[in-house]
């Protein structure tokens, strides 16, 4: 077994992806309610900021912040899994592990928020990111972050073809 190790960073910031345990499955956003339940139940005994998130049908990617002196997202994580796997009544719904990389600057956050937010447009599942219904996008938007048709001159990633 591999001795893996995590950077922890009280008050850091983190892009995170998880997995489910089957590829193929539509769990995340079938269950999407729950999802929510789930992390809204954790946020509030373990407060967090969700800087992004973005929930396909069988993974998710998201940017957190915690507060100043906490850096316990793997606890965090635990909960999220184990909450929302009891709500479905389902075991070994999740790999076991998740990837975490520590945002080091602006340029870092804002190329992964890009990332998130462009994943449903690259896994094929809208042609533009504003008709993903999963996702902080939204949010974004709103607030004026992002304009509602950002990304829509993106390659059609299945032919390499601008749209």
């Amino acid at each position: 077994m591999s001795n893996y190790r995590r950077h922890y960073v009280p008050g850091g910031t983190w892009f995170f992806t998880v997995n489910l345990q089957n590829r193929q499955s539509d769990l995340l956003t079938r269950h999407i309610t729950q999802l929510r339940r789930a992390t809204s139940f954790v946020k509030r005994t373990k407060p967090f900021v969700i800087n992004a998130w973005v929930i396909l049908p069988e993974h998710m990617h998201c940017i957190w912040t915690l507060p100043d002196n906490d850096s316990d997202y793997s606890g965090r994580w635990r909960d999220i899994k184990k909450t929302f796997s009891r709500t479905i009544e389902r075991r070994y719904v999740w790999q076991p592990r998740f990837w975490e990389h520590t945002i080091h600057n602006e340029h870092d956050f804002r190329r992964h928020m890009d990332y998130i937010y462009i994943n449903p447009v690259k896994h094929g599942h809208v042609q533009k990111v504003v008709d993903w219904p999963f996702s902080t996008f939204h949010r974004d938007v709103r607030d004026g972050l992002y304009p509602a048709d950002w990304a829509s001159e993106v390659e059609d990633f299945a032919t390499g073809e601008p749209k």
